[in-house]
């Protein structure tokens, strides 16, 4: 069985300088005050010339550089443990179309660099991305669009089929990010499509699974009954879920019922099941495992091991984000699981954003910065007086 107790293998990439600087990021991650002061200060501070300071600080702990050639060290440094990045241009929050096609663009360079590179298993998007927010959630609604809206849904779809057909084209397997639940109807029609074209013969396109939905279950298998009437494998990305906290606060503002389960059991609960599904019906599956959970990285190993598939069968992967959770990517890899590791990147100032509302997920999920500080700890003590 696979330990994840060893941080001398969990944090052999980081010097001591590195594993100062993580210490101090999850020192003040764990506070809500200072994340909320970051929050404030983060974009304040790149107007007032801290751009340096915000780059050798959290920037560089959880992101892979500015631009794709700037992940290359990135890519070869985790690439030396066995450990595959998936590029993730990060940038949230931009609404205009000229920001759309970039993004399309951009993210169709990252398949390009990705193309028989094998330190980069994976490609990814977010439709969020590709497209207005306030369209997707009318689309998810079902709603009618006026004849511009029409034709500007169009378009995100036309953009969504090239990045999914230029993937189909390298042959590298991609994963389409999930959003909040009242536009993901939208993203999961897309996913739908796009894995009924270019699956046929192996998992190329992902759709993500947040198992700390109520319904996301229920979804993983009536998707894998659609793939079996339709003939096309299924990618499946797992995750507990990324909008807990707006969620919730929605569901109470609207007066709906939340869809996010009603306790952290819960989405252990069907976020382990999901893993037992896609392991039952594995022939029809590609797996990515997107965890943190020391639990749920065992029980995937163990279904692996009682069902006899060799430990780096290519189907199945663990993943988790570039600067967190290094005990689990390390460990596993080095018992040769495949693992990788989501790197995002972008400019300083557009990647703010997606930095902000990752601390905000990790002061949110108990016991998270806690474990990332213990095991940080137990690191510096067994190198005290051992200099790297």
């Amino acid at each position: 069985m696979v330990s994840f107790d060893n941080t001398e293998n969990a944090f052999k990439a980081k010097s001591n300088k590195d594993l100062k600087r993580s210490y101090w990021l999850f020192k003040m991650i764990g506070s809500p005050t200072m994340v909320k002061f970051g929050s404030t200060f983060a974009p304040l501070g790149l107007k007032l010339g801290f751009k340096g300071f915000i780059k050798n600080t959290i920037f560089k702990q959880f992101v892979g550089g500015e631009n794709i050639e700037d992940c290359n060290r990135t890519i070869e440094a985790l690439g030396k443990y066995n450990i595959g990045t998936i590029l993730d241009y990060s940038v949230e929050g931009k609404e205009a179309e000229e920001d759309f096609d970039h993004c399309c663009t951009e993210t169709i360079e990252t398949i390009e660099r990705a193309r028989n590179d094998k330190n980069i298993p994976f490609c990814v998007f977010k439709v969020t991305g590709l497209a207005r927010f306030e369209l997707l959630e009318k689309v998810s609604a079902k709603e009618k669009l006026s004849e511009a809206e029409t034709k500007e849904w169009q378009k995100v779809k036309d953009r969504v089929e090239k990045i999914c057909k230029t993937a189909h084209n390298a042959k590298k397997p991609l994963f389409i990010d999930a959003e909040e639940s009242w536009i993901q109807q939208a993203v999961d029609d897309m996913a739908d499509e796009n894995m009924a074209k270019f699956n046929k013969e192996s998992a190329i396109v992902y759709n993500t699974f947040q198992l700390y939905r109520k319904d996301r279950l229920d979804f993983l298998k009536r998707t894998f009954e659609k793939a079996d009437a339709e003939h096309f494998h299924i990618g499946a990305k797992l995750v507990r879920g990324a909008y807990m906290e707006k969620e919730r606060a929605r569901a109470i503002e609207k007066g709906y019922p939340s869809p996010i389960q009603d306790s952290k059991e819960n989405s252990d609960r069907d976020y382990n099941k999901a893993l037992e599904f896609c392991l039952e019906h594995i022939e029809s599956f590609g797996l990515c495992a997107g965890t943190h959970n020391e639990n749920s990285s065992k029980i995937l190993v163990e279904l692996m091991q009682k069902k006899n598939i060799a430990n780096g069968d290519k189907r199945i992967y663990f993943s988790q984000l570039l600067g967190m959770s290094d005990h689990i990517s390390y460990n596993l890899t080095l018992a040769g699981y495949n693992v990788a590791k989501y790197v995002p990147y972008g400019p300083v100032k557009d990647v703010l954003p997606y930095l902000m509302r990752r601390a905000r997920e990790n002061t949110s999920v108990k016991g998270q910065t806690g474990r990332e500080l213990s095991l940080i700890i137990k690191e510096k003590n067994r190198r005290k007086g051992v200099s790297v």
